[in-house]
């Protein structure tokens, strides 16, 4: 375990979810460290300024983190329930831009031309619908055959953030973590819309949002901007690659949403995916398979998917 703590959801003795302080490998409630009203990783985030500095005291102390239970002993759940908003940028990566360029060049026999555009674009995915934690079986749709895979950093914001420019951008960040957007390739489109175009089919379902495995506090985090992010099927390396390959970096993300809407506490960020994704190579994830997704200084998300039943 690094320096600092991490933020972690768990559920308690009675399946109740409640925040967790986790200080070297040990899990403190919050409560005991921050009092009754902050018993969600929201409650904490809506006063971030304040429990922050709490948090990092206690973090010093060997006693606190002694009066905790072994993180192994510990039923984690995401470490945000739930945020807000839940945005995430689209076409973010010039590795992964590069990578759908040759597939429409194949597929249309025609060049694409790639470079960076005025402002970063972005969609919502539902939040309490699709959000699981690290370890929990994800869901895969029994009305999609193409649910691909897509390791992504995110940000989790700390204070309600409006107009902030980009120099100032990162200060609203609470802390990150790692999020796996996963997505129905076979809803992208719908024939004979005039929208073409279908996110919330192709995004936007039950277990579609693995995220975890705990908030690093941005305190923690020695450069966003310059991270190694991995994901593995079946222990097969798909995606390598870093986080300095972003198209917008998070700070330019930040200030463009906030020139549109008022972000709030808790609200999350996820900043687009890498080279590497199922779909170019028609790779597509069925039950049974485990994927796990590596960020340095984010640790480990791992989720085995399994059948829709319902």
């Amino acid at each position: 375990m690094q320096s600092g703590y991490r933020l972690i959801s768990y559920a308690d003795n009675q399946g109740t979810p409640i925040a967790g302080v986790l200080i070297e490998d040990r899990v403190v409630p919050a409560t005991q460290i921050l009092g009754d009203k902050f018993s969600t990783v929201i409650d904490i985030l809506r006063a971030w300024d304040e429990t922050h500095q709490r948090l990092a005291k206690a973090a010093t102390d060997s006693a606190i983190a002694q009066r905790g239970v072994p993180l192994a002993q510990v039923k984690l759940l995401a470490p945000v329930l739930y945020p807000g908003a839940f945005y995430c940028a689209g076409a973010n990566y010039w590795d992964h831009l590069n990578e759908m360029a040759a597939i429409a060049k194949q597929t249309t026999g025609r060049d694409v031309h790639v470079s960076k555009p005025a402002e970063p674009w972005f969609f919502l995915k539902t939040a309490a619908g699709s959000i699981i934690g690290d370890g929990a079986p994800a869901r895969l749709p029994s009305f999609s055959k193409q649910v691909d895979w897509e390791a992504e950093i995110a940000a989790v914001i700390g204070r309600p953030t409006r107009n902030i420019s980009e120099e100032d951008a990162l200060s609203a960040v609470a802390g990150y973590l790692i999020v796996n957007d996963l997505s129905a390739r076979d809803l992208m489109k719908r024939e004979g819309s005039i929208f073409v175009y279908d996110w919330i089919g192709q995004k936007c379902f039950d277990d579609a949002a693995p995220m975890g495995p705990w908030l690093t506090p941005a305190a923690y985090i020695s450069d966003p901007h310059n991270l190694s992010i991995k994901l593995w099927v079946n222990g097969v390396l798909k995606q390598d690659s870093n986080t300095s390959k972003m198209v917008h970096n998070t700070a330019e993300q930040i200030a463009y949403l906030s020139r549109h809407v008022t972000l709030q506490p808790g609200d999350i960020i996820a900043t687009g995916t890498p080279s590497g994704v199922g779909l170019p190579r028609g790779e597509f994830l069925k039950p049974g398979d485990e994927v796990k997704i590596e960020i340095a200084e984010l640790g480990t998300l791992t989720n085995r998917m399994v059948a829709d039943s319902a």
